[in-house]
C-alpha cells in the first residue's frame, strides 16, 4: 500500500499547525499592545479567548495528525491482505485521543503559557510604572509643548485628526499628545534613549 498521499496531507497539516503558531503569535503581541495603551480589561480577556480557542485548534489537529500517523504506521506493521477502511479507522484513533481532552490539557499549551507570562510582566511593568508616573510625565512635559493651533493636523503616529496637539521644542514636530507619551513612556520603560 502507498501512503504517499497520506504523506502529503500530513504535510499540509503541519503547515496548518504553523498558521496557528503564527496566529497565537499575533494574539499575543496584541493582548501585550492592549495592555501597553492601558486597555487591560474586556479587550485583553478577549484575547485569552482567542489564545485558548487557538491551543484547542492545536490539539485538535495534534490529535488528527496522531491518529493517522499511528493508523497508517499499524497498516505498515500488520500489512494486511484487503485494504482497511483507513477513514473509519483514523476517525476511531482521532476519537479516542480526543476522549481524553481536559480543560489543563488548553491550559498547558507551551503558546499559551508564554502568552500567560508576558502578559503578567507587561501588567506589573506598567503597575510599576503607574506609581512612577507623575515624575516621569513631568520630565516628558518639559519636551514639548502644547501648541495653540486651530487648524486640523494628522497626527503623524496615530493616523487621526488630533484633539490635543503637542509639537517637540528640538524637532518642531506635531503628534496626538497621548500617542506621543505612550510612546515616549514605553521607550523609557524599555530603558531605550527618547530623543
Amino acid at each position: 500500500i502507498s501512503f504517499s498521499c497520506v504523506d502529503s496531507s500530513l504535510s499540509s497539516l503541519k503547515n496548518c499547525q504553523s498558521y496557528i503558531n503564527t496566529g497565537m503569535d499575533i494574539a499575543t503581541r496584541v493582548a501585550l499592545d492592549l495592555v501597553e495603551s492601558f486597555n487591560d480589561a474586556e479587550e485583553v480577556d478577549s484575547m485569552e479567548n482567542v489564545m485558548l480557542e487557538y491551543a484547542a485548534l492545536d490539539r485538535e489537529l495534534n490529535h488528527y495528525m496522531t491518529a493517522i500517523e499511528e493508523t497508517v504506521h499499524q497498516i505498515k506493521r500488520d500489512k494486511p491482505e484487503n485494504i482497511p477502511d483507513l477513514q473509519y479507522l483514523v476517525k476511531e484513533k482521532f476519537a479516542a485521543l480526543e476522549s481524553e481532552n481536559s480543560e489543563s490539557d488548553l491550559q498547558a499549551n507551551e503558546k499559551y503559557m508564554y502568552f500567560k507570562d508576558q502578559l503578567k510582566e507587561m501588567r506589573k511593568q506598567f503597575r510599576l510604572q503607574s506609581d512612577d508616573g507623575n515624575e516621569s510625565i513631568e520630565q516628558i512635559d518639559e519636551d514639548i509643548a502644547v501648541t495653540q493651533s486651530q487648524v486640523n493636523f494628522i497626527c503623524p503616529i496615530t493616523q487621526m485628526e488630533m484633539k490635543k496637539p503637542v509639537r517637540n521644542k528640538v524637532c518642531g514636530h506635531i503628534y496626538e499628545e497621548d500617542a506621543i507619551l505612550k510612546i515616549i513612556q514605553t521607550r523609557n520603560q524599555q530603558k531605550k534613549k527618547v530623543r
